[in-house]
């Protein structure tokens, strides 16, 4: 009796270490700022939404600054109104200018900052969005945008490292907006409807469900082994019934 729950008593262990760091790793992987969706197509319309978690037990996030990427300005940005947030638009000239229907525009977004009102802000273990429209968008593979999340205690989460595609992700990875090729037969209008459709918000929506379904079915297979494998030692212990 003794051999038979000692290996019991090791697998649930095991079990618990092995489902604690593999969620543990899923929710750190999941806690910096991302933009929503994270693919778009060139030279479209879209509606973006930079989804900012909230990392500290004790303090708020009361202002959320967001650089626009010098290498790839956008002629048009626009932002939605956030309950309980005031919001600065800065802009920069840029040369050559950008063509917008027809119009040649000097000036483009370079920073959006948006402060919350006084004792208000994303409470711990909470998370805002902050949406913003934008096109037409560039003709370059991906938009980095640069992040400084401000608690209210002063500390300050700067979320601008650049991540590598197929490398490892940075401690603090600032958000990339992935931009395909238009194929040759989308005009400007289904590429903007396209970009901004609510199916490609609804698949970005559900990816942290789908990541929180794989890692449970992760867990789920380990647990099924572990408890063959119990099993299977019983089986091995228990004395043939004699004929």
């Amino acid at each position: 009796m003794i051999r038979l729950r000692r290996p019991a008593a090791v697998a649930a262990l095991t079990l618990a270490a092995v489902a604690t760091a593999v969620l543990g790793l899923a929710g750190a992987a999941s806690a910096h700022v991302t933009v929503n969706p994270m693919e778009a197509t060139q030279g479209g319309y879209g509606r973006f939404a930079f989804r900012v978690p909230n990392e500290s037990d004790t303090a708020s996030t009361t202002k959320v600054e967001v650089v626009l990427p010098e290498n790839a300005p956008v002629g048009s940005v626009s932002t939605m109104p956030v309950p309980g947030w005031t919001v600065q638009v800065e802009k920069r000239k840029v040369d050559p200018p950008l063509e917008v229907h027809g119009s040649q525009l000097t000036e483009a977004v370079s920073k959006l900052t948006w402060t919350a009102a006084a004792n208000g802000g994303v409470k711990p273990g909470e998370f805002q969005e902050f949406p913003v429209s934008m096109g037409p968008l560039p003709q370059v593979d991906r938009m980095v945008f640069k992040v400084l999340q401000t608690y209210s205690d002063g500390n300050v989460s700067r979320w601008i490292e650049e991540p590598t595609p197929g490398g490892q992700e940075p401690e603090n990875p600032a958000p990339v907006l992935t931009l395909t090729a238009a194929s040759a037969s989308a005009s400007p209008a289904a590429s903007a409807a396209a970009s901004a459709s609510p199916a490609a918000s609804a698949d970005d929506s559900d990816s942290g469900a789908g990541t929180a379904l794989g890692v449970a079915g992760l867990v789920a297979g380990l647990a099924g082994l572990i408890l063959g494998g119990l099993a299977f030692l019983r089986t091995r212990r228990e004395p043939t019934p004699k004929a």
